[in-house]
């Protein structure tokens, strides 16, 4: 019996040491998470503006929201610009990651300079872009020949935005896929060779399905990440010309600190998140169906 109580005592000063090293993260999310996002979840029902007496309206925010062309508008420029940073941020890193995970030169070196723009701050890396878009002066438009003003017409700020996402992200991604790729087993691919199969197919059939977990990963932190764009748009476009590469965070921006208008952002804020959140559990759903070994 003893013995028994001791362990007892010791495990409960273990638990206490334990919670005393985690209380300040836990308070600290307590005090700048869940407390904002309950506060910021009533805001969305009410009609305040920082200076007046807040006005609950309950769901004349999120009715206003769903009635207004600008915010499907939005919406749409959203989903394109994620589609579009999601996919290509996702295959370009597979192929630099499969080329790398071979035995050539300067490897260290490619994976440094591919690195280099994750690491790099966005405002150094939106002034260097705008002076690469630059109509007169622009480095791409001197390849080109040409004078295209990228981040002045609405049909190319939102292609121009999306290239340097991809840009950026390409390096992190490509990282992630180089460590999917060092943990199989080199047998398998010797066994291939034996076998006769062509690298392509070597590639489809065995590397794919293997490193489909750490796709998996990839698509979705992209994804997440895409839909909560904010710094770059600021940066580059303010949201123009025409609204064309305005989205959702950039919208929810203004409304709240530009129009002061706190109930109508918290409302975009909670719509933003439930879109999220709907296509985190559909991926999670789709998994099944192609990550290896996934089928709980």
């Amino acid at each position: 019996m003893k013995n028994i109580s001791r362990n007892k005592n010791q495990t409960y000063k273990e638990a206490g040491k334990a919670a005393l090293f985690i209380l300040p993260s836990l308070l600290g999310c307590f005090l700048f998470i869940i407390i904002p996002s309950i506060l910021s979840f009533l805001l969305s029902f009410t009609n305040w503006n920082l200076i007046s007496p807040i006005k609950f309206t309950w769901f004349d925010n999120y009715i206003e929201l769903l009635f207004s062309r600008e915010f499907w508008f939005i919406l749409k420029n959203t989903i394109f610009y994620a589609v579009f940073v999601t996919i290509f941020a996702t295959l370009l890193p597979l192929i630099l990651a499969s080329v790398l995970n071979n035995k050539i030169l300067g490897k260290e070196i490619y994976k440094t300079v591919y690195f280099l723009p994750f690491i790099t701050p966005m405002i150094v890396i939106a002034m260097i872009w705008q002076w690469f878009f630059d109509p007169n002066i622009g480095f791409i438009n001197i390849i080109l020949k040409s004078h295209l003003e990228w981040l002045y017409d609405a049909k190319l700020a939102m292609p121009a935005l999306i290239f340097v996402s991809i840009w950026k992200l390409t390096g992190y991604n490509m990282i992630i896929f180089l460590t999917g790729f060092a943990s199989i087993n080199k047998d398998i691919y010797e066994a291939a060779k034996i076998d006769g199969s062509s690298p392509v197919k070597t590639f489809m059939n065995i590397t794919i399905p293997l490193i489909s977990p750490t796709i998996f990963f990839v698509l979705l932190i992209t994804t997440i990440s895409s839909f909560q764009v904010f710094d770059l748009v600021y940066l580059m476009t303010q949201g123009g010309p025409e609204n064309s590469t305005n989205i959702l965070v950039f919208w929810l921006y203004k409304n709240a600190f530009e129009f002061f208008n706190e109930g109508k952002a918290s409302a975009i804020a909670y719509i933003l998140f439930l879109s999220i959140l709907i296509l985190t559990v559909i991926q999670w759903k789709l998994r099944k169906k192609w990550v290896l070994n996934e089928n709980d």
